[in-house]
């Protein structure tokens, strides 16, 4: 017997499961080096990241100290920019000797 309902037939919404993969995290690696001065480091730091003046200082110390700092974990893309951004601040216009270069930083995967 045909009924004469004027709504079509609804079925119910079936659950499917969407998994995001995450993205590995990137850390961007700030690398000690002997022509830039530490107030030139610290000021990069700020600029590029937006930092306090104190964390900027353990940051460059850490480098200093242990020949590396990691400065920064995200989306590799954003890490890519971020070096980008360090190397574009240029080498210490106060650097001795002059044609220092810009400051050493390296983009890996995050351990």
């Amino acid at each position: 017997m045909a009924t004469n309902n004027p709504l079509p037939e609804v079925l119910p919404e079936q659950e499917t499961e969407t998994k995001t993969r995450r993205q590995p995290p990137y850390a961007v690696i700030l690398h000690n080096d002997d022509h830039n001065g530490m107030d030139f480091v610290v000021t990069v730091l700020r600029k590029v990241f937006g930092y306090t003046a104190q964390k900027c200082i353990e940051l460059m110390l850490e480098a200093h100290e242990k020949g590396r700092s990691v400065v920064w974990l995200g989306a590799m893309e954003v890490a890519e920019l971020k070096a980008d951004q360090i190397r574009s601040c240029g080498a210490d216009p106060d650097a001795k000797p002059k044609g220092a270069q810009p400051l050493g930083v390296s983009v890996e995967p995050a351990a």
